[in-house]
């Protein structure tokens, strides 16, 4: 790889504006809390905001579609005919977020190639999904964004960069940098700042960024033969994301991929994040499976997998959970890199030949009081390790659905950028 799929982007940003109540959460967050959103609206109402040029899922089953769809296409083309956006060309956007914890976030927004991402399983690609997606969530959104003129991106890509050499030290260099926006965010959800690189330092950071493309550098860093290289990681808005590769292959469809390649919409807009940021947390998702015999499954997985009461080189850790009661066992051929992954491998074939439904869980006190049921049983998981998920990805792909946990819906992502894709 000669370049990095990670670029400069024409940048789309509103002046003359109350940011706060421009600037809403991604639309994936608070589905079943349309009590959320409805304040959202309220706070709003008819001011320039995001909130009238997305559709927020808590409201996919109650909307008219079309009607919404129309909707949102009309306010993006009366801001652009209005002049509500300022645009910011060939630009990185240095970010930080101070989230509701007080923890800060940094990242970079700029696009990512769209070329260099797939996001179907057994992907090589170089910007890769990290957990499955789930195809059947991909046309509603695919309808929404087909005749949109812009976008707004929820999508936070990871790159793993230990060393921390290439977003963090832009810190230091803010007070050089000029500043675009610097706003708290509604509802309690921290406050956001973004200022705009200067040419050189843009250049220096993508210079940087090429170095995570290089063959060698990536053999040296996970001693892994004979992969393709991966470069970045998909850590929120998968589905955002291969949204956007949906559309741009129908694109190509329609006016022929030569065409298509120097189209915008061959790009996507999203925020890249250090893997490493410290305001990165990893919670473990866990599992309980209902409609069952507990002992039937536990006699199932011990054939499946050999197994000890105590660790031992390679082993894998999965608390057995029945109410207060908890079995720790190490699985001695697992035959995935996470136990996660060879878990839900169990679990899916089990439910498959046997019946029974599994729930994903956060919190181990839930885990407990679900699995207490008769018919239930829990199952425990370590929280991911950092250092854990690109090799993961790597060797088997991407994780199980459900796996982690990126931090609570008001840290996640709010729209503030925007780009034009057609």
């Amino acid at each position: 790889m000669n370049h990095t799929a990670f670029l400069p982007a024409d940048i789309l940003l509103p002046q003359n504006v109350d940011m706060t109540k421009f600037s809403v959460v991604a639309c994936d967050q608070y589905t079943s809390e349309p009590d959320y959103w409805q304040a959202v609206r309220t706070l709003v109402k008819d001011s320039p905001s995001t909130l009238h040029m997305i559709f927020p899922e808590a409201d996919f089953k109650t909307a008219d579609f079309d009607q919404t769809i129309y909707s949102i296409n009309h306010t993006m083309t009366q801001y652009l005919e209005k002049d509500i956006f300022k645009t910011y060309h060939n630009s990185l956007i240095y970010v930080e977020r101070v989230l509701r914890n007080g923890m800060l976030r940094r990242g970079l927004v700029g696009r990512i190639d769209l070329e260099a991402y797939d996001y179907s399983s057994g992907s090589h690609s170089a910007v890769r999904a990290t957990e499955g997606t789930v195809l059947e969530r991909l046309p509603p959104r695919v309808k929404i964004r087909r005749k949109a003129p812009l976008e707004l991106p929820h999508v936070m890509l990871l790159v793993d960069d230990p060393e921390q050499s290439v977003i963090e030290p832009l810190s230091f260099k803010r007070d050089v940098f000029r500043k675009l926006y610097d706003f708290d965010l509604m509802q309690q959800s921290g406050h956001l700042t973004g200022w705009l690189l200067d040419e050189k330092t843009q250049e220096s950071v993508i210079h940087k960024l090429h170095t995570f493309g290089d063959p060698e550098v990536f053999y040296n860093r996970y001693k892994i033969k004979g992969v393709p290289v991966l470069q970045y990681a998909v850590g929120d808005g998968n589905h955002s994301l291969a949204t956007a590769k949906r559309c741009y292959q129908d694109l190509k469809k329609r006016i022929g991929e030569t065409a298509a390649m120097s189209h915008p919409a061959r790009y996507a807009l999203v925020e890249l994040v250090n893997l490493h940021d410290a305001s990165l947390s990893f919670e473990a998702i866990h599992r309980v499976l209902f409609g069952v015999s507990p002992e039937h499954v536990c006699s199932a997985l011990f054939k499946k997998y050999e197994f000890s009461d105590h660790a031992m080189p390679n082993s894998q850790k999965i608390d057995l959970v029945k109410g207060n009661d908890t079995k720790t066992v190490y699985l001695l051929n697992p035959t995935k890199n996470l136990a996660v992954g060879s878990l839900q491998e169990f679990l899916d074939s089990y439910v498959a030949e046997n019946g029974g439904e599994v729930d994903y869980i956060h919190g181990e006190n839930v885990v407990r009081s679900l699995s207490d049921q008769k018919d239930a049983i829990g199952f425990l998981l370590e929280p991911l390790k950092k250092a854990d998920l690109f090799p993961t990805v790597i060797v088997d792909g991407a994780l199980p659905r459900k796996t982690f946990s990126m931090g609570e819906a008001c840290d996640k992502r709010f729209y503030c950028e925007a780009r034009k894709i057609r």
